[in-house]
C-alpha cells in the first residue's frame, strides 16, 4: 500500500479543471492507498486574504473534497494550520534551501512580476513548506497537475539533501500527473490554464456553478470556424479543450468522440459536452450543500486533524533529532 498526499489552497471555489485534473482521481486512489488530503490554508496567506472569506473558503473546500467522493473513513482529510508540524518542518527545510533555486520557481516569477511589494513567503513557501506537507507523512506518490512538477522536483531535491546531510529519514516522493484531463484550459483563452481567479467569468466552470451557468459557459466557449470536431492542440485549442473535458467527464476516449461527432456541427457537440459536465457536477453540488448545512463537516475535520497530528509529530521529532534541535534529557 502506497502513501499519497495532496494539498489544495482554499483561495476560491474550485474549477472543473481542479476536479478533472485532481479531485476526481483522488476517489479511486483512496481505495488501495493510504491517502492524506490537506486544505493548505497557510499557503494561501502568501498573498493578501480577507479574514472571513478565507475561513469560508477553508470550510467550503473541505466540503467539496467530501462531496467529490473523499471518504474520511478511508482517507485523512485535514486543515494544514491545525497541524503545527507543517510550519515547523517547513522552517527546517527552508534552512537547507538555496535562494537561487527558490527564485527559479515559475510560480514565484509569475506572482511577483510587476509588483513593488512582494511577500517574502511567496519566495520561501514553495517548496520548503510544500515539501514539509509531503515529507511529514512518508509520502510515496504526489498526484499533481503538470504546472506543479517544478515544485515537486525541488521537494525531492530537498528531501535527498536532508537525508544525505543529516539522516536518511525522508521518503523521496514520486510525481504522478494524470494522463487525461491533467490540464483543463480556459474556455475563452484555450491556450492558458482554466483558473478560479480569471477575471473573465465565462472562462472557467466552477464546481458550484448551476446547470444553467455551465450550459451557458460551454456554449460560449471559443472554438474556430471550420466546424470539425478534431483534437489538435496547436490549430484547434478550443475544440481540443472541450474534447478533453467531455472525455474526462464521460470516460469516453478522445478518439471515440472524434468519430461520434464526425460530420456534426459544433452546436450539438457543445450541448452534449455541457450535458456531460452538468451530470458530473450536479451530485457534487447537492452533497456539498447538504454538508454545509450540517455539523458533520466540523466533526470530520476534527477527527482528521487528530489523526494527521499523530503521524506528523512523529516525523517532526525525527527531523529535529537529526538536525540537532532541542535537548537530549539524561535518563534517571
Amino acid at each position: 500500500m502506497k502513501t499519497i498526499f495532496s494539498g489544495i489552497q482554499p483561495s476560491g471555489t474550485l474549477t472543473l479543471g481542479n476536479y478533472l485534473g485532481a479531485m476526481k482521481h483522488f476517489v479511486d486512489l483512496q481505495e488501495e492507498n493510504n491517502c492524506y488530503f490537506c486544505i493548505v490554508d497557510e499557503h494561501a496567506i502568501t498573498v493578501p486574504q480577507e479574514r472571513l472569506k478565507l475561513r469560508e473558503n477553508i470550510k467550503s473546500l473541505a466540503a467539496l473534497y467530501i462531496a467529490s467522493g473523499i471518504d474520511p473513513k478511508k482517507s485523512i482529510l485535514f486543515i494544514q494550520s491545525e497541524v503545527p508540524a507543517h510550519t515547523q518542518l517547513g522552517w527546517i527545510l527552508q534552512s537547507i534551501s538555496y535562494i537561487g533555486e527558490l527564485e527559479r520557481m515559475t510560480q514565484f516569477k509569475d506572482k511577483s512580476n510587476g509588483k513593488e511589494a512582494v511577500s517574502s513567503a511567496l519566495l520561501t513557501y514553495p517548496p520548503p513548506l510544500m515539501a514539509a506537507d509531503i515529507l511529514l507523512y512518508k509520502t510515496d506518490i504526489v498526484p499533481v497537475g503538470d504546472d506543479q512538477k517544478q515544485h515537486l522536483e525541488l521537494t525531492r531535491d530537498l528531501a535527498q539533501r536532508f537525508n544525505n546531510r543529516y539522516n536518511d529519514i525522508f521518503t523521496i516522493p514520486e510525481i504522478r500527473v494524470p494522463k487525461v484531463g491533467a490540464r483543463i484550459m480556459s474556455l475563452q483563452e484555450p491556450t492558458k490554464k482554466m483558473s478560479k481567479s480569471d477575471e473573465n467569468l465565462k472562462a472557467s466552470i466552477l464546481m458550484l456553478d448551476t446547470d444553467k451557468q455551465i450550459e451557458k459557459k460551454i456554449k460560449s466557449a471559443v472554438t474556430d470556424s471550420d466546424g470539425i470536431v478534431k483534437f489538435d492542440k496547436t490549430n484547434k485549442p478550443g475544440i481540443s479543450n472541450l474534447l478533453t473535458i467531455h472525455a474526462s467527464c464521460t470516460g469516453e476516449s478522445v478518439e471515440d468522440l472524434e468519430r461520434k461527432y464526425d460530420g456534426k456541427g459544433y452546436g450539438e457537440f457543445k450541448q452534449e459536452t455541457a450535458n456531460a459536465v452538468m451530470a458530473t457536477l450536479r451530485p457534487i453540488r447537492e452533497k456539498y450543500e447538504e454538508l454545509m448545512a450540517s455539523d458533520e463537516l466540523d466533526r470530520l475535520l476534527d477527527e482528521g486533524a487528530e489523526k494527521a497530528n499523530f503521524v506528523a509529530n512523529k516525523m517532526l521529532a525525527k527531523a529535529k533529532k537529526a538536525i540537532g534541535l532541542g535537548r537530549v534529557k539524561k535518563k534517571r
